[in-house]
């Protein structure tokens, strides 16, 4: 396993533990939009380590531990956290867009990260498939992150729970956009997968820029 994702793995697990058990830590290292527009912009970042609970914990870096060697082999360490980061980043900046009214908004997890290596493995190896613990037959992964980000959207517009949707797809953005970046070829020698994982995005900011999130 290479070590930068052991570091991350790691470095996740021990924040968000001291997280569970010091309530002052994790308020003030969450993802909260007023403390971030009064200038505490580490919180974007920070935030991505902390989880709720274990099982939210388990979740996100069972799902990295799982796709991250597919971005690894293929690009290396370095850009490997360059992707994971980015996509971290990617996630709360569109996340404190669509939210940036909202002062009291708070989130957590590094679910943004993750979903941007699930996206840029996707590209890497359009052919993959998982097995989903309630379904025993493997589904594509372009399925699974096509109805993953369309579910994203449901989110965001039900707002009928405690998930950071936004998150989510601002990370999925990220490791889409870096993944291409870094490889350009794959606009050509992939094109339709290309354009397949573009239609969420593309709905995404269709649907914003007509009022309907």
């Amino acid at each position: 396993m290479s070590s930068i994702l052991i570091v991350i793995i790691v470095a996740t697990i021990l924040f968000s533990l001291k997280g569970f058990n010091d309530v002052a830590f994790f308020r003030k290292f969450e993802f909260h939009i007023g403390s971030i527009r009064a200038g505490e912009q580490i919180r974007m970042v920070s935030s991505g380590f902390l989880h709720g609970d274990l099982g939210h914990l388990f979740f996100n870096m069972f799902t990295l531990y799982m796709f991250a060697p597919v971005v690894i082999n293929y690009f290396g360490s370095a850009s490997f956290f360059i992707i994971y980061m980015g996509s971290l980043v990617f996630g709360s900046l569109l996340t404190l867009l669509m939210h940036k009214n909202d002062y009291s908004y708070r989130a957590i997890g590094a679910s943004g990260a993750v979903t941007g290596i699930l996206y840029s493995a996707i590209l890497i190896d359009p052919s993959m498939s998982l097995y989903l613990f309630f379904i025993p037959i493997p589904i594509p992964a372009y399925l699974f992150g096509i109805g993953y980000l369309l579910y994203s959207i449901y989110g965001m517009k039900a707002k009928n729970d405690n998930i950071g949707h936004t998150a989510h797809f601002g990370g999925a953005i990220g490791g889409y956009l870096i993944t291409l970046v870094k490889e350009p070829a794959m606009l050509v020698d992939n094109t339709f997968m290309v354009v397949l994982l573009a239609i969420p995005i593309l709905i995404l900011f269709a649907m914003a820029k007509m009022g309907k999130l």
